[in-house]
């Protein structure tokens, strides 16, 4: 599939795609068709070789279309050019995204249609999270020259309880005053995480309470993280950076990458509590089998940096950065493939509700679009 074979050989497949339907022989362009076999004694009846153009006809008039229809991502319209930093989606069709000077995005169908909601507040819009249609959480950051006293906080969270007709401003107590929060995650059951500059942690323990500094084991930058219940999660950052909790972060323990070194991890994934992976700079990508206590690097076949990473199971995973830059794994990782987009933009965030649909913004008031509803697994086939 990676050797250099011909132009429509090196286009990116659809997951599952039979690879033999593109090696099949054809005659170069402008040369007749292949003569019968000289042994052959009886020309082609007539019907038979008109059938055979037609066949081949169509199948020409079609290639191009088979091409087209292996690009994986659409853009969609959005009707603004704002940075976009995140997205969340309930399931298919609900989702919002949010960006730069408070932009919020709000779609029904999927994204084929975005609306763009009021402003919940003039600043820039981090990081989104609804645990269900009604309740939200967004993390926001005040630009710097914006504040009117030095010990005026940089960084607060929203809260919405109908669905984000109304957002309240949400304080982050014990916050120093220059400290920024950059994103913020929660488990299944709605515990949550907020994180950012000096390796800052926070933690919200159920609806309505405040949120409570956590000890930290680091100093660097928190940019990214899971948690897959009430206490177990991973947090990355700056300085090859990767701490796990096993208790919902009173206690951290911290992974030693020598290998990493220098790179920024943006974001992590995690399917349970074995099996995940760490993105960041430079295309780089790592992965633990044993719940982040080792860590091996894996070949990303690109060297842009990567911010966002979202597997659906063991085999399936996706990962985008700057450049417009979409890699695609079946294989946990062991290969990775660069799925074109059509962009140059910088993809800050991947969310996938499953296998046949996801969503990647950015830049510009990108927002792409992943369907893969026709198209059956390559596991699935063997």
């Amino acid at each position: 599939m990676f050797g250099k074979r011909t132009k429509l050989e090196n286009q990116q497949l659809p997951i599952g795609y039979r690879q033999s339907a593109i090696n099949r022989r054809r005659c170069p362009a402008g040369q007749p068709l292949p003569l019968a076999p000289a042994t052959c004694s009886c020309p082609l009846p007539p019907t038979r070789a008109l059938l055979l153009l037609f066949s081949v006809l169509i199948s020409l008039a079609l290639a191009p279309n088979a091409a087209a229809q292996s690009k994986a991502w659409t853009r969609q319209n959005t009707g603004t050019l704002a940075w976009l930093h995140s997205l969340f989606f309930l399931d298919q069709n609900r989702g919002w995204a949010v960006g730069g000077k408070g932009v919020m995005l709000a779609t029904e169908d999927g994204g084929r249609t975005w609306k763009i909601k009021p402003r919940p507040s003039e600043d820039v819009l981090r990081d989104i999270y609804f645990f269900d249609e009604y309740n939200g959480w967004i993390v926001c950051e005040r630009n710097l020259y914006d504040l009117k006293a030095k010990d005026e906080p940089r960084t607060y969270l929203m809260n919405t309880i109908d669905g984000g007709i109304r957002w309240t401003r949400v304080e982050v107590r014990d916050t120093e005053p220059d400290v920024r929060l950059v994103r913020a995650v929660f488990s299944p059951s709605g515990r949550g995480w907020t994180f950012g500059e000096g390796g800052a942690v926070y933690t919200l323990q159920e609806p309505g309470a405040d949120w409570v500094r956590l000890q930290s084991p680091t100093r660097h930058l928190l940019l990214g993280g899971t948690f897959i219940d009430d206490c177990r999660g991973w947090l990355v950052g700056a300085g090859a950076t990767i701490i796990q909790t096993s208790d919902g972060g009173e206690t951290w323990h911290v992974s030693q990458l020598p290998g990493a070194r220098g790179v920024r991890f943006n974001a992590a994934s995690f399917i349970d509590n074995r099996h995940g992976w760490a993105v960041g700079s430079g295309g780089s990508i790592y992965r633990t089998i044993n719940g982040g206590r080792t860590w091996t690097s894996q070949d990303s076949r690109v060297s842009a940096d990567l911010f966002d990473v979202k597997f659906l199971d063991a085999a399936e995973g996706w990962a985008v950065g700057a450049e417009g830059t979409s890699i695609h794994t079946a294989d946990g990782g062991h290969t990775w493939t660069v799925e074109p987009t059509g962009t140059k933009h910088p993809l800050h965030r991947v969310f996938f509700v499953d296998r046949s649909r996801g969503w990647a913004v950015g830049f510009g008031g990108t927002i792409l679009a992943y369907v893969n509803a026709k198209t059956p697994r390559m596991s699935d086939k063997l």
